[in-house]
């Protein structure tokens, strides 16, 4: 709820708390949510699933946000058998090889293959930099993947710069890349390093497209970066074209009535962390952490906010992936590309 990746964080609570009040009970019980802050950090993460497990006695926990500070969160729950679902860490380590841990979104190997067929296919692009934040687990893995696909397609990746969270002056990195030519700069970083690119990119008259990822879909990306973000692409986890249920029709209209805007991505997919995790709680028809853990994992064509989920190997729901271009401060979608 604060740090570097608040917005993130306030968004999905706002959908977690819309999707409680379309389902105030479960189990013929009110269902309490218990919201702790992890600051965007590792270590707050970590103390916060703990405080949960201890304290609250929780029966099951959504959250985190981010990858690096879902990861730190998931062995503790783990070993005290709480079913955790995060509604927007895409790092494949966070549900791999465990038996309590699941996912609202779709996974980063599948995000990054998707990114590198988009810049082949749509984009024409042959010749590719990339801008890597290595301070973010997320970060890294997606530009990994990436590139994989994208050298699979016959592409080169003609230079490869890294920046940390927080850095301010990208100068150097956006030299390096520009002489070595790019048809596309990718960037799978978040919104505030993204908007900060773009607008460097800008004043140093460098007009390559930019690519990145969906830790750019939060409103703050134009809000900091202005119009030096316009023509940015980006995967993303949802659009509100993509909504096709009657959940995700009837969530999207309390939640434009609640907050008076538009339903976005972290809040639609904080609804569907909600709405699964209660869908396996009435499946299983107990608090028990393994027989939700089996029904969640069971979850097969449910009609969530985001469209239908069916969970695949390590718990990652089998859905496409949405591309959205900034069009005059718009997020604009393209297209839908499915695994």
């Amino acid at each position: 709820m604060t740090g570097a990746a608040a917005a993130m964080g306030q968004m999905v609570w706002e959908g977690v708390q819309v999707a409680h009040r379309l389902q105030p009970r479960i189990l013929g019980q009110p269902a309490q949510l218990i919201l702790l802050d992890t600051r965007s950090d590792r270590i707050e993460a970590a103390n916060a699933v703990s405080r949960l497990i201890e304290k609250d006695k929780v029966a099951a926990i959504i959250g985190e946000v981010i990858s690096s500070d879902t990861l730190a969160g998931v062995p503790i729950a783990e070993r005290a058998g709480i079913p955790n679902i995060s509604p927007t860490a895409t790092n494949p380590l966070v549900t791999q090889n465990r038996k309590y841990a699941f996912r609202a979104a779709y996974v980063d190997d599948l995000q990054g293959k998707v990114a590198a067929r988009f810049a082949w296919e749509h984009l024409k692009a042959r010749r590719v930099a990339v801008l890597i934040d290595q301070a973010q687990d997320y970060c890294v893995g997606l530009a990994n993947f990436f590139v994989v696909e994208f050298k699979a397609r016959g592409g080169e990746i003609v230079a490869t710069s890294y920046i940390q969270t927080g850095d301010q002056d990208f100068s150097a990195q956006i030299s390096a890349m520009k002489a070595a030519r790019p048809d596309l700069i990718y960037a799978p970083n978040y919104y505030t390093e993204d908007a900060l690119l773009a607008k460097q990119l800008q004043d140093l008259g460098v007009r390559t497209p930019v690519l990145t990822g969906d830790g750019a879909q939060v409103p703050e990306l134009v809000q900091i970066g202005g119009e030096a973000v316009n023509g940015m692409y980006f995967t993303a986890l949802f659009h509100r074209q993509g909504v096709t249920t009657e959940l995700g029709r009837r969530f999207a209209e309390s939640y434009e009535k609640t907050f008076n805007k538009q339903l976005d991505a972290f809040a639609a997919l904080g609804g569907d962390g909600y709405f699964l995790l209660a869908a396996a709680m009435e499946q299983a028809g107990a608090l028990d952490g393994d027989k939700i853990t089996r029904a969640l994992a069971a979850t097969k064509d449910f009609p969530g906010v985001t469209g239908m989920f069916t969970m695949g190997p390590d718990h990652n729901p089998i859905k496409g992936v949405t591309v959205i271009k900034v069009e005059e401060g718009q997020f604009v979608y393209q297209t839908t590309i499915n695994p």
